[in-house]
């Protein structure tokens, strides 16, 4: 019989203040192979890996009980960088693992902690970058990288130390086909060569044909399970939107012959004389490989990056942009707090402390409702940054989403949500085109795609085509 490289004997867990378990009583064995781990936002998968290299309890703190071995250490009392050089870990939030600024540098960190040799370093992260298809990105900046990109820049990182046990969290979750056959095809080689390799994913399909074990957690429980991967839905029906401000066919926004580069102004553009143009109750897809410019181009539109040429055009009204990294957004004490703060400015100076009873009132029910609508009822009261990062995700969509915008960019907004999520996002998106918002999302998520577009636009290789649908 294989030996187990991880084994928890009952383990329970709660972060600080928190009142209830994150994990409970879990006895479990992890040899080497590939296991998938799923479960609804919230249940305790992230807890679960986190565990396996010490950041639970060392770093995250709270209360634990029972036993953990991993790799012959205990993950509760071993130092993290000892643990660190047995385990393996990619966090959902890619962006807040990164130390150093260049791909090539961040992807050694690693090996020169080990004292590697420079001659054999250099071999290991030609091996890693070719393995994940990011040999191009060697001498790129992190700042200048896609979401998707910086995700497997972390997991050459991990990779290239050669961990006996990997845990990868949504790995898959911004990443385009291709980066995403890239990662099964390492997972399913590190697995074949007695490591272990633990991956928490909502999106099943790709990784269920290749996993050795299946588990399920469920409010902390942590059980072994038979999964099947959902069907892709249907495109929902949609409602012809009507806009308050004119016929659904009036244009709303329009790039015009703009140039876009990820650092602005002085940066090499990665799109070139781009026009395109949107309207009002219309929802617009981006698609296309990771780095091909769809964030860029976002954020262009959202006003944060200054074309290097040509003009953009805004609806007036007020512009709701969600970025990959939904941290970035949220820095209030309560989810609560941060849809409030949506709500007032939207508003106006009229909805501050002295706006009147009604004015209030108002506000908290649209507050009340846009967090029964993300599933967030029951969280409104929590720190943003203390919740999953699925959960973190829908408390940015409810404080982007609400009060009535006149243009919504989303870029990949799914990331980390399970089903019942997304079906929320689905639904909030048809309503707010609905109510005539001028809708841009980009996305790799076909399901998504499926279920919103009116359009789609292809952006590859320096081109922006209208698909057809």
């Amino acid at each position: 019989m294989t030996a187990a490289i991880a084994r928890l004997t009952g383990v329970s867990y709660a972060y600080p203040g928190a009142e209830s378990l994150s994990l409970r009583d879990v006895d479990l064995e992890v040899g080497p192979g590939l296991t998938l781990v799923a479960g609804s936002s919230g249940g305790g998968k992230s807890t679960l890996l986190r565990l396996f290299d010490g950041l639970v309890p060392q770093f995250h703190g709270g209360r634990i009980c029972g036993s953990a071995g991993v790799a012959g250490l205990d993950p509760m009392r071993t130092p993290i960088p000892r643990m660190a050089t047995k385990v393996g870990f990619v966090f959902q939030d890619a962006e807040t693992q990164s130390v150093y600024g260049v791909v090539e540098r961040e992807v050694a960190f690693g090996l020169e902690n080990a004292g590697m040799a420079r001659a054999a370093m250099h071999d290991r992260v030609d091996e890693v970058l070719a393995e994940l298809l990011i040999e191009h990105l060697r001498y790129r900046r992190l700042t200048t990288l896609s979401g998707g990109e910086r995700q497997l820049v972390q997991l050459a990182a991990v990779l290239a130390l050669r961990p006996e046990l990997i845990a990868l969290d949504e790995p898959t979750s911004q990443l385009d086909p291709a980066g995403a056959e890239a990662v099964l095809a390492a997972c399913a080689r590190l697995s074949g060569t007695g490591r272990a390799v633990v991956v928490a994913e909502h999106r099943l399909e790709r990784l269920l044909p290749a996993a050795d074990r299946t588990l399920v957690v469920d409010a902390g429980r942590v059980e072994e399970a038979r999964l099947v991967a959902p069907d892709v839905p249907a495109p929902a029906p949609r409602v012809v939107p009507v806009a308050s401000g004119g016929p659904a066919t009036s244009e709303a926004w329009r790039l015009d012959g703009v140039s876009v580069a990820p650092g602005g102004k002085g940066a090499r553009a990665v799109l070139e004389d781009v026009s395109l143009a949107g309207c009002n109750g219309q929802v617009v897809v981006l698609t296309g490989p990771n780095g091909s410019g769809k964030t860029t181009l976002l954020r262009t539109l959202a006003g944060l990056l200054p074309p290097l040429d040509g003009a953009v055009t805004r609806p007036p009204g007020r512009t709701a942009y969600l970025p990959q990294n939904p941290g970035a957004l949220l820095h209030l004490p309560t989810v609560r707090a941060e849809v409030a703060l949506t709500l007032r400015r939207s508003a106006g100076s009229g909805a501050g402390p002295a706006a009147g009873a009604g004015t209030r009132v108002a506000q908290n029910v649209a507050a009340e409702a846009v967090l029964a609508a993300f599933g967030l009822a029951d969280l409104g009261d929590r720190y943003p940054r203390d919740l999953s990062s699925g959960e973190r995700q829908r408390a940015a969509l409810a404080a982007t989403l609400v009060g009535n915008p006149s243009l919504v960019l989303l870029d990949e907004p799914t990331r980390g949500m399970d089903p019942a999520a997304r079906l929320s996002l689905v639904a909030a998106i048809q309503a707010l085109a609905a109510d005539g918002a001028a809708v841009v999302v980009a996305t790799h998520d076909e399901a998504l795609t499926a279920a919103i577009a009116d359009r789609t636009v292809a952006i590859a290789a320096g081109r922006v085509e209208e698909s057809a649908r």
